[in-house]
C-alpha cells in the first residue's frame, strides 16, 4: 500500500511502516503506565525540581520523567527490535545506558558539568569509534567527503552540542518533548525510506515514550523530563542525524543530496538558540554557562506568554522549518544554510521585539489612565 505525501512530496510505502507504528504504540502504551509510579516514587522521596533562575515554574515538581520515558522505550525494542544487533546498534544502546544512568545521578545528586561533558565526550568518541560519523558535508562549501581525523572531530562536536543544546531548551512545559517528537518522527520517517530500518525503530520507539510524556508534561506541568530525558533525547537525536547524514552520503542515489543541512533543520531551533545565547554571554565578559533568562522560550514568558502558548508557537515554527529544509533540497547547500540562519535571526528578531513592546506597553499604561482620570 503506497500513498503520496503532497506536502513533502514523497512516496511512502506504509507496510515499511508496520513494525515501526508497533513499536511507536507499545513504547506509548508502556510509557503511559509508568508515568504515575514514577510521579509517586519522586514525591515519595521528594525528588522535586526547584524553582530557580533557569526555571520557568513556581512550585517544586517531580522530575525523573526520562525514566519513563526510557521505559517505554527499551520495552519497546525489546520486544520489536531485530535480533540481529551490529557492532554500531550495540554500541549506541551501550552508550545510551550510560549517558541514562548519568542522567539519574544529575536529577538526584547535581553532578558538575565538567564532570558530565567529560562523560559525553567519552560517550560521543565511541560513538564514531563504531563507525557512526560525519563523513560529508554534501557539498557545503565544496567540500564532499571528509578526511578521517575530520570525521572524528565534526562528530564528537557535533553529538555533544546537540546533547546539550536540546538539554538546555528545556525550559517550559511541553517545549523539549515536543520539538524533539517532531524531529524523532521526521528522522524516522526519512531513516525508513533511506533503507536504515534499524535505527529509524529507535526513533519511532523513542518518539512513542515521548508523545506519552508529553501528557503529562504539558502546561501545568505534573512531571518533568529532567537531564534524565533531556541528555538521552539530544544524544539520540544527535546519532540519527549523523546516521542519516552517513547513509546518504555512500547511497548510489541518496533521498537526501543536502542531508547535513537536512541534520540541522531537526537540530536547528536549540542549537542555533544555545550559540546566540553563550554568544551574548561572552560578550558581556560573562561565563557561558552563567544562568539568566535569555534563551527563546525565555523571550516570549518574559512578555507574558503561557509555558503552553510558548512551547506551541515554537514548535509551530520547528515544523515549518522540518517542511523548510526538504522543500528546498534541490538549492545550493550554501544557499539554504543561509536560509536556515536568516530564519531563526528573524524569529529571535520578532520575539525579542515582542518583549520590549510588552514592557513599553506597561510602563506607558499607568501614564495614560492617570490622564484619563
Amino acid at each position: 500500500m503506497k500513498a503520496i505525501s503532497p506536502l513533502l512530496q514523497i512516496e511512502l510505502n506504509f507496510i515499511d511502516y508496520k513494525y515501526a507504528l508497533i513499536c511507536f504504540i507499545t513504547a506509548f502504551v508502556v510509557a503511559m503506565v509508568s508515568i504515575p509510579p514514577v510521579i509517586l516514587l519522586v514525591n515519595k522521596y521528594r525528588l522535586h525540581d526547584v524553582p530557580g533562575i533557569r526555571k520557568e515554574h513556581s512550585m517544586p515538581t517531580p522530575t525523573l520523567g526520562g525514566i519513563a520515558i526510557m521505559t517505554g522505550t527499551a520495552v519497546s525494542l525489546c520486544f520489536w527490535f531485530p535480533f540481529s544487533l551490529s557492532p554500531e546498534i550495540l554500541t549506541c544502546f551501550l552508550a545510551i545506558a550510560i549517558l541514562f544512568a548519568m542522567g539519574i545521578t544529575d536529577d538526584i545528586k547535581d553532578l558538575s558539568a565538567k564532570y558530565k561533558l567529560i562523560v559525553e565526550i567519552a560517550l560521543a568518541a565511541l560513538v564514531a569509534l563504531s563507525g557512526i560519523r560525519i563523513t560529508s558535508f554534501g557539498g557545503l562549501f565544496g567540500v564532499n567527503d571528509l578526511p578521517v581525523s575530520a570525521q572524528y572531530t565534526f562528530t564528537i562536536l557535533a553529538i555533544v552540542g546537540i546533547t546539550n543544546a536540546f538539554n538546555l531548551i528545556d525550559g517550559v512545559d511541553g517545549l523539549a518533548g515536543g520539538l524533539s517528537f517532531m524531529s524523532l518522527v521526521t528522522l524516522g520517517i526519512f531513516l525508513t525510506i533511506s533503507g536504515d530500518k534499524s535505527f529509524a525503530l529507535i526513533a519511532f520507539a523513542l518518539a512513542g515514550s515521548v508523545l506519552a510524556f508529553l501528557y503529562f508534561n504539558m502546561n501545568p506541568a505534573k512531571i518533568f523530563m529532567g537531564d534524565t530525558g533531556s541528555l538521552v533525547l539530544g544524544f539520540v537525536i544527535a546519532l540519527l542525524c549523523t546516521r542519516i547524514i552517513q547513509i546518504n552520503s555512500i547511497a548510489y542515489q541518496p533521498l537526501l543530496k543536502t542531508a547535513p543541512l537536512f541534520a540541522l533543520g531537526m537540530v536547528l531551533i536549540p542549537v542555533f538558540d544555545t550559540i546566540r545565547v553563550f554568544s551574548l554571554r561572552i560578550w558581556k565578559g560573562q561565563s557561558p554557562f552563567d544562568a539568566d533568562r535569555t534563551h527563546i522560550h525565555h523571550l516570549l514568558t518574559n512578555a507574558g506568554f503561557s509555558h503552553g502558548l510558548t512551547s506551541r508557537i515554537i514548535c509551530v515554527i520547528h515544523g515549518f522549518i522540518l517542511i523548510e529544509v526538504y522543500w528546498l533540497k534541490a538549492l545550493r547547500p550554501e544557499f539554504i544554510l543561509c536560509m536556515l540562519i536568516a530564519a531563526m535571526i528573524a524569529v529571535t528578531i520578532v520575539f525579542y521585539n515582542i518583549h520590549r513592546l510588552r514592557k513599553q506597553r506597561k510602563t506607558t499604561t499607568p501614564s495614560v489612565e492617570y490622564e484619563l482620570n
